[in-house]
């Protein structure tokens, strides 16, 4: 495969950590790598986040665990991994070999849970950033910090003080004031917000009168939710001083320099892996004709320029 052209700056900054294209990978939907490595040029990648990682191993929610909507995705996979030694002894080593940046997602039950896991994945090496799964929908508690301004900050605060790798958190749409969220994982040391998680959703067998979900209710994500999380995205980029991944529903180019002028920094493909898995090298191949269309030659000089209606009037 061919690498990024050279004619456009796709580097960007989140904080302290540099990534060289704006295009990352969503946890869940990327497995390990290893799984897409004879489709997708890892290397080209702007980042990977492999699945959510956990203390002990966890084996997840009762089936059903997808079901397919409207525009969207509902899962309920109950963040289903085999644990951190697990992934120490088997995983990283792969991972930790990729030229791409590995951003590795961690989620816990206490703040204790995520100090814990962010001390020791720092003391591996090979590890560019931590991404904190505050924000799962799917698990019990998996949103409480993530819902909490005062919550958010004092995890994130603890993985702070507890390890010098970048954080990054991963909050929930399914709150009411994702800028109160935001600027509570900004004061608590926060490199980046990636904005969002999957909202709360649930499909029904009428017939059976059931819940078709194991756990009754689940994520929704895929182009359903893209309306959702652009708004997040364009709503913290004008109140909180934050670097800022989009997530949500992104499928297509437009979709991307959507949330970059929206203020987002970078963007994780999720959903769209399952169907197109070769989605993130067409976007790569595609960014630098777009940045020349509108007369940019740097992903960072269109970041954050939408200019709102309101500011006219």
């Amino acid at each position: 495969m061919t690498k990024n052209p050279t004619d456009s700056n796709l580097q960007v900054q989140l904080g302290r950590l540099t990534l060289p294209n704006p295009i990352l990978v969503a946890s869940g939907t990327f497995g390990y790598g290893r799984e897409m490595e004879k489709i997708v040029d890892l290397s080209r990648l702007g980042g990977i986040v492999p699945k959510t990682i956990t203390t002990e191993m966890r084996v997840g929610n009762s089936p059903n665990r997808t079901v397919e909507t409207s525009s969207g995705l509902l899962n309920s996979i109950g963040l289903d991994n085999d644990g951190i030694d697990a992934f120490i002894n088997h995983h990283l080593p792969y991972l930790s070999e990729q030229s791409a940046p590995l951003i590795v997602s961690i989620a816990g039950s206490s703040t204790e849970d995520y100090i814990s896991l962010a001390s020791r994945l720092a003391e591996q090496g090979g590890i560019d950033a931590l991404e904190l799964n505050i924000s799962c929908p799917n698990v019990a508690h998996g949103v409480d910090f993530g819902s909490n301004p005062a919550m958010c900050e004092q995890v994130v605060r603890g993985v702070r003080n507890s390890c010098d790798l970048p954080i990054l958190a991963k909050l929930t749409p399914n709150v009411t004031s994702i800028v109160e969220i935001a600027d509570g994982a900004t004061q608590g040391g926060a490199d980046a917000v990636c904005l969002t998680n999957t909202l709360l959703g649930m499909a029904i067998d009428w017939k059976k009168r059931k819940p078709i979900l194991g756990n009754d209710v689940g994520g929704l994500s895929g182009p359903a939710i893209k309306p959702v999380a652009l708004r997040c995205v364009f709503q913290v980029a004008a109140a909180v001083d934050v670097p800022i991944i989009g997530i949500g529903g992104i499928a297509n180019l437009d979709d991307v320099m959507q949330f970059l002028v929206a203020g987002a920094s970078g963007v994780q493909i999720g959903t769209a892996n399952y169907y197109d898995p070769t989605l993130t090298m067409k976007l790569l191949d595609q960014i630098p004709d777009a940045l020349r269309e509108i007369g940019a030659s740097s992903v960072t000089e269109i970041i954050g320029t939408v200019k709102s209606n309101k500011s006219q009037d």
